[in-house]
C-alpha cells in the first residue's frame, strides 16, 4: 500500500548530558544530518526539522533541508510537531512520523512501518512500535517501557513495571516467564494524523502519565486507541552520552550506513 507520510524531527540544543547534541559530528557529519538521511531513506514525502535554536536552524538550512523555528516554551516534542503541522498547512488527514533527533541508527524500514500501519486502519489516530523482549531481566528494568496489546493490536496499557504480571513465576524477582505470551518493549516512535495531534494538544495532562512518567498514557486516559506495530527487534539505542556518540560513530563507520 502506498501511503504518503511526512517526518518531523524535533531537535533541541539544550541537552543536560550532551549539550548541542544534534550538531555533534558523527563520521564527519552532524548527527541531525544522519537522522534526516534515515527519514529520506524511508521514502518520506517531506522531512522537516523542528527546533527552537538558531544554530540548529542555520545548520539544517546549510544542508539544503527544511526546518521550522518553533516556540521555545513547548513542553513536549508532540507540541512542537503540532506547531510544525500548523505552520506547514498540512491537512487533518496527513500522516506525520515523529522521529527523534538523536536516533541516527533508526532503521528506515521502521519509520515506514509505523506510517503504513497507521494508514492501513481508521480506528486510531496514532500508531507506535514494539518489539519482543528476549532478555528476562529487561522485563524488570524500569527504563524499558512495556506494552500489553489486545487481540487487534491496540494498546491496553504501557508501564515501566513488569506487565503482564506472570503470577506463577514472578514471585521471585528475575523469574523467567512461564506464559507463552510475548513480553513487548515499547519503541518510542509515533505516527499521527494531524487532526489527532491537534486534539492531543488540547487535553490536560493525566494522573497516569504523571505517575509513570509516560506521555502516551494521556491518550489512553482520554479513551483513544493507540495502534502498535510489532517489529522484529528493538533498534540500536540513540545518543544520550559521549559514549553513545562514539558507539554510534563506530557502527556507522563499520557499515557505511545502517
Amino acid at each position: 500500500m502506498n501511503t504518503p507520510f511526512k517526518v518531523v524531527i524535533p531537535a533541541r540544543y539544550g541537552s543536560t548530558r550532551l549539550p548541542g547534541k544534534p550538531l555533534l559530528a558523527i563520521a564527519g557529519q552532524p548527527m541531525i544530518a544522519h537522522v534526516c538521511q534515515r527519514a529520506i531513506e524511508a521514502e518520506a514525502e517531506e522531512v522537516v526539522v523542528a527546533t527552537d535554536d538558531q544554530r540548529i536552524f542555520d545548520q539544517v538550512i546549510a544542508m539544503g533541508l527544511k526546518v521550522v523555528m518553533t516556540d521555545p516554551d513547548h513542553q513536549s516534542g508532540t507540541e512542537r510537531i503540532t506547531e510544525v503541522a500548523e505552520q506547514m498547512g498540512w491537512d487533518n488527514d496527513d500522516i506525520v512520523v515523529n522521529l527523534q533527533g538523536d536516533e541516527p541508527l533508526i532503521p528506515p524500514a521502521y519509520i515506514r512501518d509505523v506510517a503504513l500501519a497507521l494508514g492501513a486502519q481508521n480506528q486510531a489516530g496514532i500508531a507506535t512500535l514494539a518489539a519482543k523482549i528476549v532478555d528476562s531481566e529487561e522485563i524488570f528494568n524500569p527504563n524499558s517501557v512495556k506494552v500489553v496489546l489486545n487481540r487487534l493490536g491496540y494498546a491496553l496499557y504501557f508501564s515501566r513495571a513488569a506487565i503482564p504480571w506472570d503470577r506463577s513465576s514472578f514471585s521471585i524477582k528475575g523469574g523467567v516467564p512461564t506464559h507463552s505470551m510475548p513480553y513487548l518493549r515499547h519503541i518510542g516512535m509515533y505516527a499521527y494524523r494531524v487532526k489527532f495531534l491537534k486534539d492531543y494538544c488540547s487535553w490536560q495532562a493525566s494522573e497516569l502519565e504523571a505517575v509513570e512518567s509516560l506521555e502516551q498514557l494521556r491518550i489512553l486516559w482520554y479513551g483513544e486507541q493507540i495502534l502498535v506495530k510489532t517489529v522484529a527487534k528493538a533498534p540500536e539505542a540513540g545518543v544520550d552520552t559521549q559514549a553513545d556518540l562514539e558507539r554510534v560513530e563506530q557502527a556507522i563507520l563499520q557499515t557505511g550506513s545502517i
